[in-house]
């Protein structure tokens, strides 16, 4: 009897250390691998909140557990919620319960158009797409900053890194951005760029959009800039295939044909002298940093590389260009790109 006894004991020893390794392991250990963000909306259920902060939790269990015993489910405050490498399930509870850190880094980077600027946007602050894409459009904020298209607003939007509110409503964030935009054209240097460049901010930008779309070797942008600089400054049409795509509406196209060329449109660039009436989209930070520190050259011309490598062959004469497009093209031909 007593050593049924002391087997029972001992078994109940090895259960009971057992639930309290699981219980320190699940609830006290650390939950958080790497230090992220999540940004949760009025609009979302519970459910769909804790989704996204579980997906980040190594004990997504435990998380429900403790969530339910401190009642976690009668409401979450919308914001930007930071947790940090090393917090434990009980810590990341806590913070949805007392309150979100409602200051986010937004980050933005290069957009074909402002639907994808607006999506993009969105997944960071409260704030969703239709609303910012509505503020992109505005006719108040367009006359406020002397716009006439959202395509034109593209211009005072550079990539970078900016601390706000997670709450900030759309139109305070472009005002903003069109702060730190006329900030950063103020500066003596980018004064300095501009005057050697011949152009204005929002032209500097519309050639930026035609480079980052022209090349994505950011070693050779500078080069490309400075083509466009010298047609420009001699009357000689851009020519810029990225401008045909954006007036056929299709990025996806592979082989510019004279049938693209013959678009009637104010950014067909093969009919039209000068730059497009707006950028062809939002630029990323070394397109615009290799317009205004174009390369001076003598290059009117340059065409794709027949290794398809993703750079340029430059030349100075039609000859030399005629040259270098044939070789291009019979790599097309050979790779049956249409």
């Amino acid at each position: 009897m007593k050593r049924k006894i002391v087997v029972i004991l001992l078994v109940a020893i090895v259960i009971a250390s057992s639930i309290g390794i699981w219980g320190y392991t699940m609830f006290l250990r650390p939950a958080v691998e790497d230090r992220f963000i999540v940004v949760l909306r009025a609009d979302e259920s519970y459910e769909e909140m804790t989704a996204k902060v579980k997906s980040s939790l190594a004990y997504p269990f435990a998380f429900d557990l403790y969530a339910k015993r401190i009642n976690l489910d009668r409401g979450i405050e919308p914001g930007s919620y930071t947790f940090d490498e090393g917090m434990t399930v009980i810590e990341v509870a806590r913070r949805l319960k007392f309150g979100c850190d409602n200051a986010v880094r937004l980050t933005i980077n290069n957009a074909r158009t402002p639907e994808i600027l607006a999506g993009k946007i969105s997944r960071q602050i409260e704030a969703d797409s239709v609303a910012l894409l509505s503020a992109l459009r505005s006719k108040e904020l367009m006359e406020e900053f002397g716009f006439e298209s959202a395509e034109a607003m593209f211009s005072i939007f550079l990539p970078n890194t900016y601390e706000v509110y997670a709450d900030i409503s759309p139109e305070a964030l472009v005002r903003r951005l069109k702060r730190e935009s006329d900030n950063y054209w103020s500066k003596a240097e980018r004064v300095t760029q501009l005057k050697r460049l011949g152009l204005t901010p929002y032209e500097a930008m519309t050639l930026a959009s035609i480079v980052h779309e022209e090349t994505t070797a950011k070693e050779e942008m500078a080069r490309v800039a400075g083509v466009y600089v010298n047609r420009l400054k001699i009357g000689m049409p851009l020519q810029a295939d990225p401008t045909l795509k954006y007036a056929a509406g299709d990025f996806t196209i592979k082989r510019v044909l004279d049938r693209h060329k013959e678009i009637e449109s104010p950014y067909n660039t093969y009919k039209y002298l000068g730059l497009p009436p707006t950028p062809i989209a939002m630029p990323d930070m070394a397109a615009i940093e290799g317009v205004l520190n174009f390369e001076e050259h003598d290059y009117l011309y340059f065409c794709a590389r027949a290794e398809m490598d993703g750079r340029h062959n430059f030349s100075r004469t039609l000859k030399e260009h005629n040259a270098n497009a044939a070789a291009y093209h019979r790599t097309l031909d050979r790779l049956k790109i249409k």
